[in-house]
């Protein structure tokens, strides 16, 4: 499908924004491993973070990330025809191990701010020992292959177009929901407005 390839920066830049959770493709022992995980990002490169013990966060060595944004179902006359209006972004690269203290903390806070903006100020930063149970890769995104598919069915001009079935898009629409509090958390704590007003608002952009 290589009319829904995109070469703009700007483009990739979109599904990153959109996008909540990478998968990490790599090759360990000699077999693929695909981990799902939250990112970070900022116009050089993505980072990912997860456990020192983690086999998957492994550094110098290839390795494939891929970022997706379902929007909606394509939904034709016939089973052939239907697809999926998504967004997307493959990112090659061979992941760099983050070993610098201020860069760990920029990439965390980057890493937190987009998941949930505002949340790096208002909770504790990590400690040191959590830091050094942390890993963190940062990829390049100077490699990129960005795909996007918002259209309608392709079988509206052909012959299953007599049968007279109902053809057309279902849209995807994610939000997010009322915060539940920590069961333990005392009474009289409210979630912070960057948390609460976030109810209801698209978790997608």
């Amino acid at each position: 499908m290589k009319e829904n390839g995109r070469t703009s920066p700007a483009d990739l830049d979109a599904v990153l924004a959109a996008g909540l959770v990478a998968h990490l493709g790599v090759l360990v022992d000699g077999h693929p491993m695909v981990v799902p995980t939250v990112y970070g990002y900022d116009d050089r490169q993505i980072f990912l973070h997860g456990s020192v013990a983690s086999r998957s966060l492994l550094a110098d060595a290839e390795a494939c990330v891929t970022i997706t944004v379902l929007d909606g179902l394509i939904l034709a006359r016939s089973v052939f025809e239907h697809g999926v209006n998504y967004r997307s972004a493959m990112i090659y690269g061979v992941p760099r191990k983050v070993t610098d203290p201020d860069e760990l903390l920029y990439g965390l806070r980057l890493l937190t701010e987009h998941v949930t903006p505002g949340q790096w100020d208002y909770a504790r930063r990590p400690s040191k020992k959590e830091l050094a149970a942390t890993a963190l890769l940062a990829i390049p995104l100077a490699e990129a292959s960005v795909k996007i598919s918002d259209g309608p069915p392709d079988d509206g001009d052909g012959r299953d177009a007599a049968l007279g079935l109902w053809a057309g898009r279902l849209p995807v629409t994610a939000t997010w929901g009322t915060p539940i509090a920590d069961p333990l958390l005392p009474a009289g704590i409210d979630p912070p407005p960057h948390i609460a007003d976030r109810t209801g608002r698209p978790i997608t952009g």
